[in-house]
């Protein structure tokens, strides 16, 4: 792939990402307002996804740069992201 395809790919993969991140949040806030346990067990998992998701991006970065590919981390740690955002959006959508 030439680097100025990866990059449009990576340029797209953050706005899908900052597209989908703002329906999780509108989806959560509802969740939230609404109180209860499930709200609050939807606080808790929101913060404890994310010290998981950041160790994750972290390893993702280390073994790009030990295998001598750390220009393919950014879309690496992109890509971790999306598709838990994602999968946070259906999750959400369902209950």
């Amino acid at each position: 792939m030439s680097a100025a395809l990866a990059l449009f790919d990576l340029g797209f993969a953050s706005a899908r990402l900052a597209l989908d991140a703002q329906d999780v949040i509108a989806l959560r806030l509802a969740k939230l307002a609404l109180g209860g346990p499930e709200a609050e067990r939807e606080a808790s998992l929101m913060v404890s996804e994310k010290y998981k998701a950041f160790a994750d991006s972290q390893w993702l970065i280390v073994r790009a740069a030990l295998r001598g590919n750390a220009e393919r981390a950014p879309a690496s740690v992109v890509g971790l992201y999306g598709r838990r955002v994602r999968a946070n959006k259906r999750r959400l959508r369902t209950r």
